[in-house]
């Protein structure tokens, strides 16, 4: 058991940035928590992990990583081979195993908005290894994105959105980091952006503990009070266990 607070990693998705964790960074940083929130590129899966796993490598004691959406799938790349990572957080995201994508996963569920809601730009994407760039179109941006935000923060959202490169989307997972910790995830119920039947799936799959807010893809963002709580009831359960 570890007496040191873990430092905690808050990995954002796609068609967001990290400043969408502000009320979650408010809450733990009041509770004495030390927070990163590194950028995520969103260029490629692999790019991505080694990003983030460069910035984690280098924080001293021991880490707690959170992922949102595609952050789940960089999050689980990057955490293979981190020794200080002692646990990890789902929220409403990607669990790859060895030879899944993001896209391929879905299959066999019900289609989300996001499938038919997407625009691929008419240019490749900027420092990725090749295809266009994915944006959420601004129609049912909201319905799709940030269901529960206000409509004001939901434009906000629309018109600050970064977006994922197709590459990324698609590309194959080579580790699976996520059965290395311990590991807890939070089904969003009215995601309309990764079906809540697969990110049950995924959590059982990874043998995680589960529970389910009611509300969509950025629940968060809307309910930071509830999510932070879940964050620190994780970070609890992870420095309470044995040291590996």
């Amino acid at each position: 058991m570890s007496d040191t607070k873990p430092t905690i990693v808050l990995i954002h998705g796609a068609f967001a940035d990290a400043s969408g964790f502000h009320g979650v960074i408010t809450r733990l940083e009041a509770d004495g928590y030390s927070v990163v929130a590194p950028p995520n590129p969103l260029r490629s899966l692999a790019s991505d992990a080694e990003s983030i796993r460069t910035r984690v490598a280098a924080i001293e004691g021991p880490v707690v990583l959170v992922g949102h959406s595609y952050g789940g799938a960089v999050m689980g790349t990057a955490a293979a081979g981190l020794t200080n990572v002692i646990g990890q957080v789902y929220l409403a995201a990607f669990s790859l195993d060895v030879g899944e994508n993001c896209l391929a996963i879905q299959e066999g569920y019900p289609a989300s908005l996001l499938a038919t809601e997407n625009a691929p730009t008419p240019y490749d994407a900027p420092g990725a290894p090749g295809g266009p760039d994915l944006y959420i179109k601004e129609e049912r941006f909201r319905e799709v994105f940030a269901g529960d935000s206000s409509a004001t923060t939901a434009r906000e959202l629309f018109t600050t959105q970064r977006p994922l490169s197709a590459f990324a989307f698609t590309e194959a997972a080579t580790v699976r980091g996520w059965d290395s910790t311990p590991t807890w995830y939070l089904v969003s119920s009215e995601d309309n952006s990764i079906p809540p039947q697969l990110q049950e799936f995924m959590a059982d799959r990874m043998n995680a503990h589960t529970e389910t807010i009611e509300g969509s893809h950025t629940a968060f963002m809307a309910q930071a009070d509830d999510v932070a709580r879940f964050i620190q009831h994780a970070v609890t359960d992870f420095t309470a266990r044995p040291a590996n």
